[in-house]
């Protein structure tokens, strides 16, 4: 009865270490993803780009945020619009139009999918 217990206590060892493997070579194997911004007048826009210009680029959701600290954080910054990245040209874009945001400092960040990596852009500064 022991050798058996200790037969299944290796064999769910075994598994659990098997499928944490798997997970983080999952993640590893996400595709590098950029994310950009630019504007003025409150008018912000930019592109996702990747190396995998198939999975990665279009119909991915952008979010833009008014930096309220010292540096982007999603939990507490300001969103202030979204918007879907669409094919154009080599790369996928977003635009949000004029969110009537001018003065600040502003990023845009999109997250990651089941085989993309997400990203936060630069931060830039609004101007009128």
């Amino acid at each position: 009865m022991t050798k058996l217990k200790t037969i299944m206590a290796v064999a769910a060892i075994s598994l659990t270490g098997a499928v944490a493997t798997t997970g983080a070579a999952s993640a590893a194997q996400l595709s590098p993803t950029q994310v950009t911004i630019e504007g003025t007048g409150g008018d912000y826009f930019g592109y996702v780009k990747s190396t995998d210009e198939d999975n990665c680029e279009g119909g991915r959701k952008v979010t833009v945020f008014k930096m309220l600290g010292s540096s982007p954080n999603r939990q507490v910054d300001m969103k202030i619009g979204s918007d879907t990245a669409e094919p154009n040209g080599p790369d996928a874009m977003w635009s949000i139009g004029n969110s009537g945001y001018k003065k600040g400092k502003f990023y845009a960040r999109t997250g990651k999918t089941p085989y993309c990596a997400g990203d936060v852009s630069p931060v830039i500064k609004g101007q009128p």
